[in-house]
């Protein structure tokens, strides 16, 4: 027989890997659940123990720590040992690090640590807590790999290290991902488990907020709770930057980044994505970190640059933005298990009750053994001439050990204490003294039978040293988290430009970029405004920004809304897209009747409704914050009447009517109440009847803007301008006074609108012609004048639409 046995090798293959499998899951790559240490970190800690590299201690010799854990514990190489020793103390991968460093131990740039030679470390404080009351039998120890000494299976850990500092790591065929949370917070959330061992996450949740970098940054409150009741889940997590302005132009500061960011690989990023233009603005890019400031990173940016604009697309194109996978895998009693955070703080808390009861036991024993000698050295000193004498007697130290214990009913440990008690133990005090340790014993002695009987005071003691743990080490949160509602999408990658939307009668609707129309001398013959059909005209003109919203008021009284940027751009002569692709949910009778932007609806101040009748409605715009696809109810009119204007107003402002034929009413907007949505309003202007009027144009005054002037356009494209002073303010429900005397010259009226002199007038026919004209240089007359020419206006066709557009607002 040669010894050689044959066997199935796709069997001894597949045994061997499963083997070495477990081995690296559990003795190499993957934290342990009660004390969040690793094999190599566990090893490290209890060698610098042994070595006393204590916190009050000088650092020693980084090389030493690593020779003494590979020479007794971990005999896998220096490299690895080092690495992980490094990492230890390394204050942007460790929330709290168990190493406290002397000389280089690498930076967030990627530079790597000076070679152990050269390093030194001793423990922090906080590391000290992970090893204390080791030496009272608190855990189990196990051979070492050559069996000459013994290491610790796992530490006490009365800090709870896998949730405050995380882990991560990478086993056969699964990893570890567990992010750093605040020991204030995870303290207070075992607190309360304790208090209510069946918590909900909910209220788990007021306690713990979520993860809190060491590297701080801004973590979106999406995800947190999936990762805290499944153990898996991806966070997003920015960095921190401010816009600030230096020599007129803006710069953006980064002053914290992602978790295990790699700092020169992002600013390597930034440059690529300038380079390829997807961050076009950037002008220098510097990195301005100091030991001060551990980040600080500088983009300048170029004039005219939206900063906004800039830092979005660094979120959206480098690592600025990035996404942490939540993967709470540990050991749990030999094996891998992904965990809940509520069940990861029992699997702790469990281990701290096995800890605190090992360790009570402990000093329970020692405490009955001191006793025990205390009883015996007071009994010897009651009788200390007689013991004396019997010891003096006595031929050898057996004898007069026997003799004790024969003479006085003594243990062979208390004959044995009194036989090794120093003379100077004699004196009168000494037994006063040896009374008083006793009691006190037996003080100890009962307190810590009572912690052993009864759990709730077991309970009590853990809670007592967490809360001491929490209020000697814990701190304020690093990472904020925050509802990234602003995430990046459509509306972060769109600058803020100012837009012309025109809208037809036919229900074409376009948005075009306001610099796309040129500017012409009062009397000019316009611009084309848009390809129309013969039968097609523009019925609405409008300015706002492409953030904005944009609320589409219906003749029948309902509010659509669609953001500006949403609409689809196309050039001055285009048609654009027809309404109801954008608005599905409009009617087959109802029409677009009025068009207002506003930046939101969480302003102060009213909506104000005019319809052709003369009726007015005031409501808030608060009101109007749920407006869905299908539309919402704007103000309810009565049978015949339409909606002609919406605008925005507060309480002080003043409001004018104007109808067709030329009359205006002018009054305060606090005499119309604000009422709700579904609400028809109050009579603002009466219109005399048999007259064919027709409310045309709402103009809204603020009382501060008496020096303003009331810009009136008619139908044959004459205008005028005619101080508002010259309109007197009036009770509502009037008829009004005369704004423009309108004759067959004039034609009826078209607009009235506040102006102060320094805008820009567009005028929009029929047929499609528009023009861009200065208001100054429409004349100022007085409010019976017919006015001056604005457009020449071509046969068959007439001004439909004239609104005055303000410098600023110019590309």
């Amino acid at each position: 027989m040669t010894g050689i046995q044959p066997v199935d090798i796709t069997s001894e293959v597949k045994t061997n890997f499963i083997n070495y499998a477990m081995n690296v899951i559990v003795d190499r790559a993957l934290p342990d659940v009660r004390d969040g240490l690793k094999p190599v970190q566990r090893r490290i800690m209890y060698a610098m123990l042994q070595e006393g590299l204590s916190s009050n201690q000088k650092h020693a010799k980084s090389a030493s720590v690593v020779g003494e854990v590979m020479k007794k514990y971990h005999p896998h190489g220096d490299t690895s040992i080092y690495d992980a020793m490094v990492r230890l103390g390394q204050w942007w991968n460790m929330r709290y690090t168990m190493v406290d460093p002397q000389g280089n131990f690498g930076s967030m740039d990627g530079d790597m640590a000076a070679a152990m030679r050269y390093t030194e470390a001793r423990m922090t404080k906080v590391a000290e807590e992970m090893l204390a009351d080791l030496e009272k039998e608190t855990v189990d120890l196990k051979a070492n790999y050559d069996e000459t000494t013994q290491e610790p299976t796992v530490l006490p850990s009365a800090v709870p290290n896998l949730l405050i500092n995380g882990a991560s790591g990478i086993a056969v065929g699964m990893a570890t991902n567990i992010p750093p949370h605040n020991l204030t917070e995870i303290c207070n959330g075992l607190l309360a488990l304790i208090d209510k061992p069946n918590i909900t996450l909910d209220e788990m949740m007021t306690h713990v907020k979520g993860p809190d970098f060491p590297t701080g940054g801004r973590i979106s409150s999406v995800g947190i709770r999936e990762a805290f009741a499944t153990g898996h889940a991806g966070l997003k997590v920015r960095g921190k930057a401010r816009i600030d302005e230096k020599n007129g132009r803006s710069q953006i500061i980064i002053s914290e980044i992602p978790y295990q960011l790699n700092k020169t690989n992002l600013l390597q990023t930034i440059s690529a994505m300038y380079k390829a233009g997807k961050i076009p603005d950037i002008s220098a890019l510097r990195d301005e970190s100091d030991r001060k400031e551990p980040v600080r990173i500088v983009i300048e940016l170029k004039r005219g640059a939206i900063p906004t604009l800039v830092l979005n697309q660094l979120y959206k194109y480098t690592q600025l933005q990035s996404t942490y996978t939540v993967i709470n895998l540990s050991i749990v009693n030999g094996e891998p298990r992904v965990l809940p955070l509520i069940d990861t703080m029992q699997y702790f808390l469990t281990h701290r009750q096995d800890v605190v009861t090992r360790r009570t036991a402990y000093e329970l024993r020692k405490a009955e053994e001191r006793a025990h000698i205390l009883e015996g050295l007071i009994k010897a000193l009651d009788s200390i001439d007689e013991v004396i004498g019997l010891i003096r007697a006595s031929n050898t130290g057996a004898e007069a050990r026997d003799g004790l214990m024969a003479r006085f009913g003594l243990s062979d440990v208390q004959a044995q204490a009194i036989l090794d008690m120093r003379l100077q133990r004699l004196v009168g005090l000494e037994r006063e003294k040896l009374q008083s340790e006793y009691t006190e014993l037996q003080n100890t002695i009962a307190r810590l039978k009572s912690i052993l009987g009864d759990e709730k005071l077991l309970w009590r003691e853990i809670k007592k040293e967490i809360r001491d743990i929490r209020d000697r080490y814990g701190d304020e949160r690093r990472s904020v988290i925050t509802a990234l509602e602003e995430d990046i999408g459509k509306e972060d990658l769109i600058a803020v430009e100012d837009m012309v939307i025109t809208m037809t009668k036919a229900g074409y609707l376009k948005r075009t970029n306001l610099g796309a129309y040129r500017a012409q001398g009062r009397g000019g013959r316009g611009a084309s405004g848009g390809k129309l059909r013969e039968e097609d005209v523009n019925t609405r003109v409008f300015v706002g920004s492409t953030h904005d919203y944009l609320l589409f008021f219906t003749d029948q009284g309902r509010v659509f809304h669609e953001k500006i940027y949403d609409l689809p751009e196309a050039g001055r002569d285009a048609k654009g897209t027809h309404i109801r692709n954008l608005l599905p949910s409009l009617r087959e009778d109802e029409s677009i009747a009025s068009v207002l932007s506003v930046g939101g609806f969480d302003a102060a101040g009213c909506f104000i409704f005019a319809t052709k009748n003369g009726m007015v409605k005031k409501t808030l715009i608060t009101d109007y914050s749920n407006i869905t696809s299908a539309g919402l109810i704007a103000i309810n009119l009565q049978p015949g009447d339409e909606l002609i204007g919406v605008g925005i107003v507060q309480d002080s402002d003043h409001v004018v009517l104007a109808t067709q034929n030329g009359k205006a009413m002018r009054f305060e907007a606090e005499e119309v109440r604000a009422t709700g949505r579904a609400t028809q309003g109050v009579i603002g202007i009466r219109l005399r009847e048999g007259e064919n009027d027709a409310v045309v144009s709402m103009a809204l005054i603020p009382v501060a803007d008496e020096g303003v002037e009331l810009l009136a356009v008619s139908e044959y494209g004459l205008g005028k301008r005619t101080p508002v002073s010259d309109y007197p303010a009036k009770g509502r429900g009037g008829m009004g006074v005369i704004t423009l005397d309108v004759t067959d010259k004039t034609g009826q009226l078209v607009t009235l609108a506040r102006v102060a002199g320094d805008e820009e007038l567009m005028v929009l026919t029929e047929k499609g012609t528009v023009i861009r004209t200065r208001v100054e240089e429409v004349r100022v007359t007085g409010r019976n004048a017919q006015g001056v020419k604005v457009i020449n206006i071509a046969d068959k066709d007439c001004v439909i639409s004239a609104f005055p557009i303000r410098r600023e607002d110019e590309l």
